[in-house]
């Protein structure tokens, strides 16, 4: 086994060099079409109107505001008072070395608030290294071997890159659901995971020169299955392949990456990049860019 691997990965680890590492943000959907949200932030900063780029409001620290709907604009409760604001957009930032909180959970970046159709839609626009730090241990748990959360991270990006605009009708990239990737923001992040994060810091899967979606799920009982299995088409940079994880049931998709089987196969002495290569056929490793992404 161990030999198959590292046959099939001979030739296909290399960065493009014309590629480079930029930050640059994703949206993601936290809460849509709610009636009310409870915001915050950890350090004392400001809720601007996005419309108009003035201050709405200073927020204290740790301290939670309710924001409700309010014809096509919103009202925000103070001192027990509720105010209009005139406005159907707004944006709380996290202060330098802060954070801001919603869901009852920490975010980096910064908040989006819309009244739309007289429901709030809450976003969490965040750079994309950010995100994932919030993604991985919230996808696969912090305690299992380092090259798998590596693999799992590399994964993860490569998802998040190839879906960006799938929720656009919804005003952002991705939800924060396993429906798309499971994130839990600052709140889920570990020492260990945000490692995995770094140490892999843009790097992705491509196949003929595109990021691809690396689709992955916690388990396939034994035996990856090819995507017209699952969705009716086949992609070519997914096969069938033994999933190393009898150990536990079926549980997902089964396309692409065991999540199980990966850290088996870490457990092993497998490193990201083998057990990637394991999973994926004929896949490339490249540092994402801009340009990347829009191809």
């Amino acid at each position: 086994m161990k030999k198959r691997i590292l046959t099939i990965s001979a030739g296909l680890f290399f960065m493009l060099s014309a590629f480079q590492n930029p930050c640059y943000a994703i949206k993601i959907g936290l809460q849509t079409d709610v009636d009310r949200i409870g915001i915050g932030a950890s350090l004392e900063t400001s809720l601007i109107d996005a419309n108009t780029n003035k201050t709405v409001t200073k927020f204290e620290a740790m301290k939670g505001y309710e924001i409700i709907p309010y014809k096509n604009t919103m009202a925000i409760a103070l001192n027990g008072k509720f105010y209009q604001i005139y406005s159907d957009y707004v944006v709380l930032k996290a202060p330098a070395g802060g954070f801001v909180s919603a869901k009852g959970k920490w975010y980096r970046g910064f908040l989006i608030v819309q009244n739309k159709n007289k429901k709030l839609t809450v976003i969490n626009d965040v750079e994309l290294e950010d995100y994932l730090k919030g993604v991985v241990p919230s996808e696969m748990p912090s305690s299992w071997e380092l090259e798998a959360l590596k693999a799992q991270a590399i994964a993860a990006r490569s998802y998040a890159l190839a879906n960006l605009g799938k929720r656009a009708s919804l005003g952002y990239d991705l939800k924060d659901t396993p429906e798309d990737q499971a994130y839990g923001g600052a709140s889920a992040e570990t020492t260990k995971t945000n490692l995995a994060v770094e140490s892999t810091g843009g790097q992705v899967l491509t196949y003929n020169m595109k990021v691809i979606p690396a689709y992955y799920s916690a388990s396939a009982g034994g035996q990856t299955i090819n995507a017209s299995a699952a969705w009716g088409n086949d992609l070519p940079f997914i096969r069938s392949v033994p999933s190393y994880d009898d150990n536990v049931k079926k549980n997902g998709h089964g396309v692409g990456m065991s999540q199980h089987g990966a850290n088996n196969l870490a457990k092993e002495g497998y490193n990201a990049y083998q057990i990637l290569t394991y999973f994926f056929q004929n896949v490339k490793f490249a540092k994402v860019s801009e340009d990347t992404v829009k191809q």
